[in-house]
């Protein structure tokens, strides 16, 4: 935290500070200001986040309670950034200048959330241990373990290493299932006017329909946390991806364009179950010793997927091969390969925990 704040918070000075566009020293400044944002911001701070949680709530093997709701939880945070940070924004231009709006995003950064942030991690925490405050308001302290019967410690922290988990043939099938929405959505939303003047849309219509997707995205973030924590994450895997399936059919398919708000309410249940699953899956099925490390090498895969569909949809495009149909076509993907990854989720069953590494 103490390195991706600061460095976040530098990007948006950057982005603030860099010059006019049409002069030729602004490109390597903003080229910078953006590597940072993208790494710090939607790389780091998530993978800190996820990463962090994903470790606490597992004391042992087997012993994951209440990780599902915990991730959940924290993902809304990204849902509400997503519906009041571009309204903020905009007020914040109307009142000001969009120069002015990184700044100020960076001193609260700066300001608040990080002071916040160090101020909660100050207590180191032990899963399945209440936790109560200290004397006289101070800083919260373990509760003592009750008198007659001390807790039972904890079992070794297990894991695979990320070496491990990249020549596991079964990561690369649980890709299958993790990396579809940020492929598909991008893509859509990506050539979403190119959609919308093919249908005879209005411009907005996109637009207009996120209202309906961010309240279906927190509903189905929460009930996904809740069915994790029954079940498990390997459970909730193989169907998370229907609705997804037949919103992209639903939209390759309609020409009204209800379709578009159709399409997004279905992606809406599918990226908020996906938002507690990236949470949850990895440490459920490889442990969290080095669950840093092997989330570090997912969330790579998926910002290169989410950055590869775009092109591929535009290739295809240029191609002669119709949008719609594209999106029919990634619709059916996501209908068949749960398929696979209910095939897949049995062997991993069969196969048990992840073994201890020394």
């Amino acid at each position: 935290m103490l390195i991706a704040m600061p460095a976040l918070a530098a990007g948006m000075v950057t982005i603030a500070l860099a010059p006019a566009l049409p002069v030729l020293p602004a490109l390597p400044v903003l080229f910078l200001a953006l590597c940072l944002l993208r790494l710090f911001g939607q790389g780091m701070m998530v993978h800190i986040a996820y990463t962090a949680i994903g470790r606490w709530f597992a004391a042992g093997r087997g012993n994951t309670a209440g990780r599902g709701r915990a991730v959940s939880l924290s993902a809304l945070g990204l849902n509400l950034g997503q519906a009041v940070l571009p309204l903020a924004f905009v007020a914040g231009m109307a009142a000001g200048s969009w120069r002015l709006n990184w700044l100020v995003a960076a001193g609260v950064l700066l300001l608040v959330v990080m002071p916040l942030a160090v101020w909660l991690a100050r207590v180191e925490r032990v899963p399945g241990k209440p936790v109560q405050a200290g004397p006289a308001g101070g800083l919260p302290e373990p509760a003592p373990a009750p008198a007659p019967a001390p807790a039972p410690a904890p079992a070794p922290d297990w894991g695979w290493t990320r070496a491990q988990v990249l020549r596991d043939p079964f990561f690369y099938g649980l890709l299958l299932g993790m990396l579809p929405p940020a492929f598909i959505s991008n893509t859509i939303f990506f050539h979403q006017v190119h959609l919308s003047q093919l249908r005879g849309w209005p411009a907005d219509v996109f637009a207009s329909a996120f209202t309906g997707y961010a309240l279906v995205t927190v509903a189905a973030v929460l009930l996904a946390g809740q069915l994790i924590d029954r079940f498990s994450a390997r459970a909730l895997l193989p169907a998370y991806l229907l609705p997804m399936g037949a919103g992209c059919l639903l939209l390759g398919l309609v020409d009204a364009p209800w379709a578009a708000f159709g399409f997004m309410m279905l992606y809406g249940i599918s990226d908020g179950a996906s938002l507690a699953l990236f949470g949850s899956l990895w440490p459920e099925i490889y442990g969290t010793r080095f669950l840093g490390a092997i989330r570090a090498a997912v969330v790579a895969l998926m910002v290169f997927a989410s950055a590869l569909g775009p092109g591929i949809g535009g290739a295809l495009i240029d191609l002669g091969v119709a949008f719609p149909a594209q999106i029919a076509a990634l619709g059916l993907y996501c209908l068949l390969v749960p398929g696979v990854l209910l095939v897949l989720v049995g062997r991993l069953e069969r196969r048990g925990p992840a073994p201890l590494t020394g």
